[in-house]
């Protein structure tokens, strides 16, 4: 009776303990390939400078790359400046005038214009980085899909700036007053695209900083600022006179679609992620090349 118990629980033990190999004792390994690489990981600095970089590089290249369709950016310009009138909306020539009768507001305004855009950005990147990892990779994602829909509307919409319009009396803020500042005005004006203001990217970046502070940040003075940073730039991009009203809709909306590619990447919000990101082993990709170089010897 004894001897045949004990054969019985032998039998039992063998049956309910599967043998478990290496691979799946691994983190994240019982999930699709497609899984993991939608789960948020710890970013590597190299990687992200050097992406970052050669993304603004070609975002750079393909944005001036654009044929300046002037006649067509006119016409599109002028067309914008009716809708506005019809909305009642049609004040950017009001404003760049009355600001630009102040001096040193327009001057500081045309610096801002050329730097913050720039500054303000890779600063909230590097904070995500530093202290929101698990966040980073979709935020990142957002910012990527938003710049990346507003080169189509580039292609698609050439359009003026209002401070090249005909006979409209607008001023250009940075040639007037002698300022280093827009890379289309002045003699950086060769280097970049005179016919691509639809969307304005300064509030397409602009946003997506000033939303990413608000969602995230723990202080309500940074969350301020965060709401006030886009708003202030609204105010700039018109008085310089380098966008419409319209413009910083299309900006907008092409960063509500860089949150929906976000979204549907990885399920959800950026700032309903986990700050810090489980550990899910090593990237899949890398995993695959170790893989196929252990075959091989």
């Amino acid at each position: 009776m004894g001897e045949s118990s004990v054969k019985t629980l032998e039998t039992r033990t063998d049956v309910s303990s599967p043998i478990v190999t290496e691979e799946e004792t691994r983190p994240g390994s019982d999930r699709t390939l497609i899984a993991r690489l939608r789960s948020p990981r710890r970013p590597r600095i190299w990687f992200e400078v050097l992406l970052i970089a050669v993304s603004y590089w070609t975002y750079s290249l393909i944005r001036n790359a654009v044929p300046e369709q002037k006649a067509a950016a006119l016409a599109n310009a002028d067309w914008i400046w009716r809708i506005e009138h019809d909305l009642g909306i049609a004040v950017e020539k009001s404003v760049n005038h009355a600001v630009d009768s102040v001096t040193w507001l327009i001057v500081g305004m045309n610096y801002y214009y050329a730097t913050l855009h720039f500054i303000v950005t890779i600063g909230v990147l590097v904070w995500i980085y530093r202290f929101h990892p698990g966040r980073y990779a979709a935020t990142r994602l957002v910012l990527f899909a938003t710049t990346g829909v507003a080169l189509v509307g580039y292609y698609f919409y050439p359009l003026a700036p209002p401070r090249l319009m005909n006979g409209q009396d607008f001023i250009d803020t940075v040639l007037v007053h002698h300022t280093w500042g827009s890379m289309a005005s002045g003699n950086l004006k060769h280097m970049s695209n005179q016919y691509a203001a639809m969307p304005s990217m300064h509030i397409g970046w602009s946003l997506w900083c000033g939303l990413t502070i608000f969602a995230v940040a723990s202080a309500p003075w940074a969350r301020i600022l965060g709401l006030l940073y886009p708003a202030a730039t609204l105010v700039v991009i018109v008085a310089t006179a380098n966008h419409f009203w319209l413009d910083a809709v299309g900006g907008l909306l092409c960063l509500a679609f860089g949150y929906l590619v976000s979204r549907a990447w990885f399920g959800s919000l950026p700032h309903r992620l986990p700050r810090h990101p489980e550990h899910a082993g090593p990237h899949p990709a890398a995993a695959l090349l170790a893989n196929r170089f252990r075959t091989r010897t």
